[in-house]
């Protein structure tokens, strides 16, 4: 997972804390730089890619917070970004074997691949419980806002985040795929697995052994494509969804942001695994249910495999920034944001 950087200047230099918080080794990032003035902080919890570790996010960390600092009047407003190590990687890793695919000789690969998914957002969710506690125990200053962003592996984690915590109001998705049934139907097509039938185009490779049943129901609970329809396809009418598709809406991503950015070229996560979900998620959100308030801009990176390319970076601070600053009691004058 590459980090196509060389086009941008350097970032700011910002060094992290590493804090243990509830058995995980944390990586705070812009703690001591914050203004003595500051009163509310602003998170921006970090995912890292598949085979990689917290060290990865540790640009786009100083890139955020650099320009975040470099506004003229931020109101008391700080904003830190923390990163911590996917299960089973970095100073978490258990099995090497099961963070490869398929091809790379893993057999458990689409459970294995989800686990990780899925755990990351628990271990998210406890971390969210406590970090105020952690970060600030006096209660002088309070943490009122989280944003994620994540890449390949940690953009699967922050989709489902989005759906699974309403305290994670705005995430940028990296490379990342809402639809864990399509996106593993076709990398084992891809990969040519004996449990993928090109006969019925792998619908029976959903319940195989493979992606077991258990797996689809897990999808069906925690996945976005998955919560709204199972394993059944996105429709493609133009009637508005039922009152199931409101309530999800209304309860679990009233007020939410999404930046999703997908690169073009991207062979191991194509867009078109996604495709379906994010047009429908789109209509649904600018045309039903606007009431909701939530805001999807999906960008498609022309010529861009799959990385985290310079283009995507420059996209994803000026969104952190923009966000932040509209939050309660952030000001100043917008600007542009540098990286």
């Amino acid at each position: 997972m590459s980090l196509e950087i060389s086009t941008l200047p350097p970032p700011p230099s910002i060094p992290p804390t590493t804090l243990h918080m509830s058995g995980l080794l944390v990586d705070v990032y812009g703690l001591s730089s914050l203004d003595p003035s500051t009163t509310h902080v602003s998170c921006l919890w970090l995912h890292h890619p598949r085979t990689r570790n917290k060290g990865y996010m540790a640009d786009i960390a100083a890139r955020c917070i650099g320009a975040w600092n470099e506004r003229d009047n931020t109101k008391g407003r700080g904003l830190v970004a923390l990163a911590f190590d996917q299960r089973n990687h970095g100073g978490r890793l258990v099995e090497e074997k099961a963070n490869g695919a398929w091809r790379e000789g893993n057999a458990r690969h689409a459970v294995d691949m989800f686990g990780g998914v899925r755990g990351m957002v628990v271990d998210q969710g406890l971390l969210l419980d406590l970090v105020e506690g952690y970060l600030f125990p006096d209660g002088a200053i309070k943490i009122d806002q989280h944003l994620a962003l994540g890449v390949s592996l940690g953009g699967h984690s922050v989709w489902q985040l989005m759906f699974a915590d309403p305290r994670v109001t705005a995430g940028v998705v990296i490379v990342g795929c809402p639809d864990y049934m399509n996106l593993l139907t076709d990398r084992a097509r891809l990969s040519k697995l004996a449990t993928y039938s090109t006969a019925d185009s792998g619908a029976s490779f959903l319940g195989s052994a493979d992606f077991p049943p258990s797996l689809v129901a897990s999808c069906a609970n925690f996945d976005p494509k998955g919560i709204f329809f199972g394993p059944a396809a996105v429709p493609t009418g133009h009637a508005a969804p039922d009152a199931a598709v409101r309530h999800v809406f209304r309860e679990r991503l009233r007020g939410k942001k999404f930046l999703l950015c997908s690169g073009g070229d991207d062979k191991l996560v194509p867009p078109r695994c996604g495709e379906a979900f994010v047009g429908w998620f789109k209509k649904a959100a600018g045309e039903w249910f606007r009431e909701e308030r939530v805001e999807v801009d999906e960008r498609v990176y022309a010529g861009v495999g799959h990385a985290f390319s310079a283009e995507m970076v420059v996209d994803a601070v000026r969104f952190v920034v923009e966000v932040v600053g509209g939050a309660e009691n952030a000001g100043g004058e917008e600007g542009r944001a540098k990286i």
